[in-house]
This record gives C-alpha cells, structure tokens and sequence, in this order.
C-alpha cells in the first residue's frame, strides 16, 4: 500500500477547521487536466528576440509534454503528450527542444512540459493554483464526487494542500485538507499513517477514504487547452476562415462558430457593412487587443476590408444571459452565481486599471466557457481615456444598464460600468430576468 513505518508526532494533534471551512478535519476512525495560462505570444525573429533566461539545471535537460501541441508555424515543435524531449535552450516561456521520438527541433511552451520524474508530470498535481481557482475548477460539471487535485498551499511554503470534491445536503463543495511533511522524509495528513511520498498518499486515499470526505477518485478534470495564436497573425485573409454555425446577430452583425486553418476553433464576428470604417475599426481593434487577461474574451485577429470580421476565443456555453435560463444555469447556487460576478468584476478592475471603459457591461456580453468561467466580452467600443469618453450625438444607448449621467449628458467613465456592474448583478441573482421590468 506505499505505507513505512516512521516516527509519529510527539502528541497527536487534531486537524481543526476554521471558520468558513478553511480546513476539512479528518472522521474519527485518470483524464487531462487544462494547462496553466498559455505564455506570452512571441514571435521568435530579427524583429522580437527571444526574452533571456537563466540555464536550465542539468536535470532539466530532458522533460516530458504535458499535453499535445500542434505546431501552427515552421518554427514551432509538434508533440503529443507523453512524448519525451531534450531541451537545447530554455528562452523565457517559450523553449527550444528536440523530440527524441521524431527528432525534430522547435518551439516548445515552457508550460506544456515538465522536467521527467517531477512531480508535474502528476495528473493531480496543479501546482500553482490558488484556493478559489481549484474550487472553481472541482467544481465544474465535469468533474464528480471524489474528483481531487494537490497544489502547493499558499500560506504554508513548501507545504501541500489536497483538494475534494464532496456532496452533502446542502449540496457540492470542496474539502480542503492539510499535507504535512515529516522532517526525516515523507508525507501525512493523519499523524497515525505516513507516506513515503505523494504519489503513495494519492495512492492509499484512491483505495478508500480513510477519513476523508471521499475516496478519491479521479484527478481533476478541465478541457484541453486550444493552440496559442502567434503575435505576427494579426491582420489575416478572409479565406483563412470557415464559418460553421451562427450563434447569435445583433444591431451590427453576427457571430458564427468557425475555424481558423480549419484546425483551430474560434468564435467570429462579422459586421455589417458601414457599421465603421475600416481605418477606425482597426484603431478599435488594436486598443481591444492591448486589452489582455484571464477574465477578457480574448481578440486573435481581424480581416479589415469589408465586411470586417473579428475572430476571438470561442466560449461553449455562450452568453450569460442565455446561459442563466437553461436547466443548468437556473439550477446553479446563490455561491456559484457569486462567485461567477466576481469573475466579472476581476476582469472589469483590470479594465479599470488600462484606463479604459466598457461602456456596455450587462449578461449579454458575458461569456461562459465550458467549465463555467465567465469572461468579458464585446469590450471593442472600450477606449483608451484621459478621464472620460464623449458619446457622439445621437448613440444609441442600453438604457436599462446605463447610468443617468450617460444618458443625459452622453458622458460615460468608469463609474457609469460600476453602475452597469450594479444592474448585471440583478440580472444575475434572478437568473436573467429584465431588470426593471415594466
């Protein structure tokens, strides 16, 4: 069973709970995992060389892919997860490798690897990932009871932290428990039983619960990552794109599901002829495109002639505001739905932050991926400010969302989005409900 015999603890000290269940006491008595955040998009040339880096240790020289990536340029190194290569030099986010089974050299995401026999090489293993971030990732539909993950702890360093999936009457969430290590080697979480390692831990809690919430069952499950999209595809020729299915239209266009390359799914959005300009479009667009975060839609490229198109990141579950009104968003609790405006309110902070607005925050404009993480999107008539932005005379407004002063006066700052923010929180809480209905 993995067990060794080792010295216990001198007095055996309960595992206390702490107020709003920071840790899960003990009872008396395999998929993919995403990958973090891709890197920075570079573009490795005479124009943008590669970021320096520290050498790689020895033992850093041969890593294992974590996942698959298809090569999207001559420069890049296709490889399939398992597929073990030797690094010949690590360039910030983006290493050079060789492939020991095709022996081909290229780029490589520094994230999508991980050094052989280390501990990322762990389907269960997230190392980096906050508290709230593996809540929300357990707690996504795709995984069930007894879906697990361990991650560094954040406030312990060099401690551990296990994550599961639990279910009880109040409903499903995630129990918390504490990793501890001895000095003399090994790992335990109930002073009576140590383990030699962490993979003997995951091993013996994965044959029965032993006092946890749950037996373990499988490590914790998100949808694969698609391809980063390099820097140099900005401005991109219309036949490079497939449309496959509209997803919705609206006053200046219409948003499909496509392909780019017919290898990479995208969301894309085509605007009416006139709408604007294509030389003021793609200002629009550039400033849309400086705009860069976890909690924004992101923008991949644009076709400028007309009709324009915008191609992004396709989110499956589509806007919140739809989302909200099918059996499975009208089921989601008052926590969830809390937690989902959170993520909102990160991604307008960081909107904030760029000295930009949004100037047209509601559900609509929210979009849900599959996981159920909510993102900004349609941020395009976001513009980069002094202190505040003058709608032209005669703009059509969303007037529930809009605030007062931007109505009367066409003056819009960030405060009208804290108002807009406001009216989104209402829309959410009565699960896409008109707000001020009447």
């Amino acid at each position: 069973m993995g067990l060794v015999s080792s010295k216990k603890p001198d007095k055996e000290k309960p595992i206390k709970e702490k107020d709003k269940g920071q840790w899960s006491p003990l009872k008396v008595s395999a998929q993919d995992k995403d990958p973090p955040p891709l890197p920075p998009l570079v573009v490795f040339n005479h124009l943008t060389p590669p970021p320096p880096n520290e050498h790689l240790e020895e033992d850093e020289h041969f890593v294992v892919a974590l996942y698959d990536y298809a090569a999207r340029n001559d420069r890049d190194l296709q490889m399939l997860k398992g597929e073990k290569l030797q690094v010949l030099k690590g360039t910030g986010d983006w290493w050079l490798a060789k492939s020991l089974v095709t022996g081909r050299e290229g780029y490589v995401p520094s994230n999508f690897v991980a050094r052989v026999e280390s501990l990322e090489v762990e389907r269960w293993f997230f190392r980096s990932l906050s508290r709230k971030e593996a809540e929300r990732q357990l707690l996504a539909p795709i995984n069930k009871t007894g879906s697990f993950l361990i991650r560094e702890s954040e406030t312990n360093k060099g401690a551990f932290s296990l994550s599961v999936k639990d279910v009880t009457t109040q409903g499903e969430l995630i129990k918390h428990y504490k990793i501890r290590s001895l000095d003399e080697g090994g790992y335990y979480i109930s002073p009576r039983i140590t383990f030699p390692s962490l993979q003997a831990l995951v091993q013996h809690y994965s044959k029965k619960g032993d006092g946890l919430c749950q037996r373990l069952t499988l490590p914790c499950v998100s949808l694969a990552p698609q391809n980063p999209w390099a820097q140099d595809e900005w401005e991109i020729p219309r036949q490079s794109l497939r449309l496959v299915r509209k997803l919705g239209s609206g006053q200046f266009g219409e948003v499909w599901m496509g392909y780019y390359k017919n290898n990479m799914k995208v969301a894309i959005k085509t605007l009416k002829e006139g709408t604007m300009s294509p030389e003021a479009f793609l200002g629009e667009a550039n400033v849309m495109k400086a705009l860069q975060h976890e909690r924004l839609v992101r923008l991949y490229a644009v076709v400028t002639k007309e009709p324009i198109y915008i191609v992004t990141e396709y989110m499956a579950r589509g806007c919140l505001l739809d989302f909200l009104k099918t059996d499975e968003g009208s089921r989601l609790s008052l926590p969830r739905l809390i937690d989902m405006s959170a993520q909102i309110a990160e991604g307008m902070a960081y909107i904030e932050r760029m000295n930009s607005i949004h100037r047209d925050l509601r559900a609509a404009n929210i979009l849900v991926s599959e996981a159920l993480c909510c993102k900004i999107a349609d941020f395009g008539l976001a513009r980069i400010i002094d202190s505040e932005y003058t709608a032209q005379e005669g703009a059509k407004f969303p007037i529930k969302w809009t605030a007062p002063e931007a109505i009367h006066f066409g003056v819009f700052t960030i405060k009208a989005d804290v108002w807009s923010f406001g009216v989104l929180l209402m829309e959410v809480v009565t699960y896409g409900r008109v707000p001020y209905p009447g």
